[in-house]
C-alpha cells in the first residue's frame, strides 16, 4: 500500500536587528540616495526596516522602494527623526533604494529591525505542527491570518533557553487560515521555526 502525504513545510529564520545592515552610517546629500550594502539588499525574512538619523531630520523623510512580504513591488515614505530611529510600517523582503526627501543634517544609516512577519503560505492552509528553536530570551510568537496585521489565530510562548527546542501540540484538524498565514516574532525570542501545513 502506498501513501502520499499532502503536508508541506516551510523554514523561517532571521538574524537579530542591525542598524547598518542595509546602509552604513554616512552623510547623504540633499534629495540623494543612501548607498546600499548590496543592490538590491535582500532581507533574510520579511521584516520591518529602520532608518537612524544622527542629526535633526524630523522635518524630512526617506522614500523606500523594494518588495513587500509577498514579493510585490512596494514603496513607503518614512519620516526622519531628531537623532533617533524610525521604523517602517511595512515588512520588506528586498530594498532597491532609499532616498532622502530633503537635506539630512548628519549621518544616516539603514538597517533591519527585530520585527519579523514571515509568510507561511499565501493561500488557504491548515497549520498542522511546528518545531521551534529557542534563544536565551523568552517571548511570544503570534500567528496571523491574511496579513501581518490580520486576525490572531494562535500564540505560543518560547522558553528562554538557548538552542533548546519546542514541538507544541496542535489539534488534530489543525488551525485554519482562510487566506494565507503569517508568523510574527522577534529573532531575539526565537532562532528558527519549521512549520507543517496542508
Amino acid at each position: 500500500m502506498s501513501f502520499s502525504s499532502d503536508i508541506q513545510s516551510t523554514f523561517i529564520s532571521a538574524a537579530v536587528a542591525s542598524a547598518t545592515a542595509i546602509s552604513a552610517a554616512a552623510g547623504v546629500a540633499n534629495n540623494a540616495a543612501l548607498t546600499l550594502t548590496a543592490s538590491p539588499y535582500v532581507t533574510d525574512a520579511a521584516r520591518k526596516i529602520t532608518i537612524t538619523c544622527a542629526g535633526d531630520d524630523d522635518a524630512i523623510s526617506f522614500n523606500i522602494v523594494g518588495l513587500d512580504q509577498l514579493g510585490n513591488a512596494a514603496t513607503e515614505n518614512l519620516a526622519g527623526t531628531d537623532g533617533g530611529v524610525s521604523t517602517s510600517v511595512g515588512y520588506w523582503t528586498s530594498i532597491t533604494s532609499i532616498t532622502a526627501v530633503g537635506d539630512p543634517a548628519g549621518n544616516v544609516s539603514a538597517g533591519t529591525s527585530n520585527s519579523v512577519s514571515a509568510p507561511i503560505f499565501g493561500g488557504r492552509l491548515r497549520l498542522q505542527g511546528l518545531y521551534a528553536v529557542n534563544t536565551g530570551t523568552a517571548g511570544i510568537i503570534t500567528f496571523r491570518e491574511t496579513s501581518p496585521t490580520g486576525r490572531v489565530r494562535m500564540q505560543f510562548a518560547t522558553v528562554g533557553s538557548a538552542t533548546s527546542s519546542e514541538y507544541p501540540d496542535i489539534p488534530d484538524d489543525g488551525i485554519l487560515f482562510k487566506d494565507g498565514g503569517y508568523v510574527d516574532y522577534s529573532p531575539v525570542n526565537m532562532s528558527s521555526i519549521t512549520l507543517f501545513y496542508a
